[in-house]
């Protein structure tokens, strides 16, 4: 059973090509790796951490979002702390939404950088409007978000983060 040289060259590239395009479609559509630039989100992430977004998710509170900033050409990566609606209150360190305090334990090493009773996150209150998101970074004090620059549109959302990638393939999935 001798085979033909350009034929098997020929099956060769179209497998090749064929796998090119569906890598293609899915990173497209379905799933990108995204580079972390920057400090906002420690200690969660970290500077040049790689992570995976999911396109199709459908975004929920506290979930950690990609998306185009809306005061540069950068890609920011920020915790989603409200949801078109919701009336978004922290006083004295604490979170409210609509009514209800809720624990921020991502929030529990940087809280412990600080003197006593100093406050991680300044107090304010904002109800997020239609079709809106608002965004906060983990690293509070030096986070470039919602506080700065407003409530983010939920169209440039470029994904929820789903893992994130360590050198030599070790990987933490997020729920």
């Amino acid at each position: 059973m001798k085979q033909n040289p350009k034929k098997e060259w020929f099956s060769w590239l179209k497998s090749i090509l064929i796998a090119f395009i569906i890598v293609l479609i899915c990173r497209h559509f379905l799933f990108s790796p995204v580079l972390v630039k920057g400090i906002s989100m420690e200690p969660t992430f970290e500077d040049q951490n790689r992570v995976v977004i999911s396109k199709i998710s459908e975004i929920e509170a506290f979930d950690l979002i990609v998306f185009d900033s809306p005061i540069s050409s950068d890609q920011h990566i920020k915790r989603v702390i409200g949801l078109p609606g919701d009336e978004i209150e922290i006083k004295e360190d604490i979170l409210t939404i609509n009514g209800i305090p809720y624990s921020e334990p991502y929030l529990e090493q940087n809280k412990e950088k600080l003197l006593f009773g100093e406050p991680l996150t300044g107090d304010f209150y904002l109800k997020v409007p239609e079709k809106s998101l608002f965004v906060l970074g983990d690293n509070r004090r030096k986070s470039m978000d919602s506080r700065e620059y407003g409530v983010i549109s939920e169209e440039v959302v470029l994904g929820e983060v789903k893992a994130r990638i360590y050198p030599f393939s070790e990987i933490d999935l997020f729920q």
